[in-house]
């Protein structure tokens, strides 16, 4: 499948080589960095990382939590004495690399920290479920694999076509995809919404296939279709720590620190954390998720202009739940993975084990994967009442079973924490390639933008983050250099093709 993709342009403007922070009432503030990472994800450390190699050392890692990882999140789960650390947010290096081709960096990482991973078979070690308990429709699923196929074959030839892009929904419908039994959609929904975190209708067509190829399609320049689940008890995180700790002095992380409001000027920046604390400097790059920045849980004096906040409102930020549960003894399937289809679309349908050979054997772990608005539903419900629904379709799922309740149970709610809004980026059809120009560039010379989200390629994927943290930490390393400042083009106005006929 071949795409064609809007190359990012860049301006160049004069400015002064960076010395102090001045204000308009000519007041000078000592600073307090050259540039402000804000956030300590993957984006922001490989920032840091790469003003760090370009000789640039004054900067300062500004993050919320205490400890750098961001969506990275890892968590010791289980009752006492079965304890077992465990990803509440990404777990899976996904595409490694193919032969001697491209490699994901983010798997680079993982072998040079000797993170401990194993490969998830997904497609060939599934057992299938309906409400009626183990039901054999691995036909079904396997049309399913075929479907998504031709749907992302069918986005290449529109593009090549230069046709408009529509919803992944249409393109299903267009190719005679149309799952209608429980079944057929709970397959559709692990091709697809296990992987982008909402539905066929509220995502690209033409992007989630480009999405998909550029990681996993090594006819273009993907790393390959294997993944790797990463078991490693000192935390998925610890590649990115262990990272850091090559570089990253004490004096340059701020953490257990949120941002409150950016003050940006042509000449500076202001920081003002809750707790009334202001940090200043020459540069400040937000890699905050896309849905804080939806929320307005920062503030930005002035206003972000139009042109940047049409393209952050444009994109979604999606959600993806894992829920976990450890019982005292396994009952369940003997494969990893497991597909239940309920009649509602979406119900709990993605689980696997996590008490097996090539996991954590004799945990009695077994995880459960909502996405989208199941994910909002059901954090808006108590632990106790999503406990009994998962319980409950365990009990549809194993009828011969006695399911007793769980001595461990635990979620996270992205959707609703305020540092992070989501799980991660999707494309829907209407936002264009403009738009993401708009969502990756720069306000002025001194607020920069990176994150999963700002990439084109790889949205939604880590090594999204580690690409866009890499190319702006380069940018911002020539503009410091350089007394001059290289910035992303923008589209002051996103605007059809053709006008509208009314």
């Amino acid at each position: 499948m071949r795409l064609c993709l809007l190359g990012a342009g860049v301006f160049i403007s004069s400015l002064p080589r960076a010395t102090g922070l001045s204000v308009p009432e000519g007041k000078a503030y000592k600073k307090d960095a050259s540039v402000l990472i804000l956030g300590g994800g993957v984006a922001g450390v490989i920032a840091a990382r790469t003003l760090h190699e370009q000789g640039i050392h004054n900067f300062t890692i500004v993050d919320a939590k205490g400890e750098l990882g961001g969506r990275l999140t890892s968590g010791t789960f289980g009752a006492t004495g079965k304890e077992v650390t465990l990803e509440f947010g990404a777990n899976w290096v996904q595409g490694t690399q193919t032969g001697d081709g491209p490699a994901n960096p983010i798997w680079t990482l993982a072998q040079k920290h000797k993170l401990d991973t194993h490969f998830n078979d997904w497609f060939g070690s599934i057992t299938t479920y309906d409400a009626n308990g183990q039901t054999d429709y691995l036909d079904v699923f396997n049309d399913s694999t075929d479907a998504y196929t031709n749907l992302t074959i069918a986005a290449g030839t529109r593009v090549d076509k230069q046709l408009v892009d529509g919803t992944a929904r249409t393109g299903y419908s267009l190719i005679g995809a149309k799952s209608q039994s429980p079944q057929a959609m709970a397959s559709e929904y692990y091709q697809f919404d296990w992987e982008y975190a909402q539905t066929p209708e509220e995502s690209s067509w033409i992007a989630s296939s480009w999405g998909n190829n550029f990681t996993y399609n090594t006819d273009v320049g993907g790393f390959g279709d294997d993944n790797q689940m990463s078991l490693d008890q000192r935390g998925f995180k610890y590649f990115l720590d262990a990272e850091a700790a090559e570089f990253i002095q004490p004096n340059q992380l701020r953490l257990n620190a949120t941002v409150k409001k950016i003050k940006h000027t042509d000449s500076g920046v202001t920081v003002e954390l809750i707790n009334g604390e202001t940090l200043h400097a020459d540069y400040a790059l937000c890699t905050f998720s896309l849905g804080v920045l939806q929320h307005d849980d920062v503030v930005f004096e002035p206003p972000l202009p139009d042109w940047k906040e049409e393209a952050i409102q444009s994109m979604t930020m999606a959600t993806y739940t894992k829920v976990f549960l450890q019982f005292p003894e396994k009952f369940w399937f003997d494969t990893e993975m497991a597909l239940y289809a309920d009649p509602e679309r979406g119900r709990y349908p993605v689980w696997q084990s996590l008490d097996h050979e090539n996991f954590f054997p004799g945990s009695g772990i077994i995880f459960v994967t909502v996405t989208g608005d199941y994910s909002e539903r059901i954090e808006a419900l108590s632990d106790a009442q999503v406990q009994d629904e998962v319980v409950g379709v365990l009990r549809t799922m194993f009828p011969n079973a006695t399911v007793p309740e769980p001595i461990a149970f635990h979620f996270m709610r992205w959707h609703s924490d305020p540092l992070f809004r989501g799980s991660y980026s999707n494309w829907p059809a209407s936002f264009f390639s403009d738009h993401h120009d708009n969502l990756r560039a720069n306000v002025g010379p001194r607020l920069w933008f990176a994150g999963e989200a700002t990439s084109q390629k790889y949205f939604g994927f880590l090594h999204g983050a580690y690409f866009e943290g890499l190319e702006v930490g380069r940018l911002l390393a020539k503009c410091i250099s350089e007394g001059g400042c290289v910035g992303i083009e923008h589209a002051p106005e996103v605007k059809n093709a053709r006008p509208y006929k009314i």
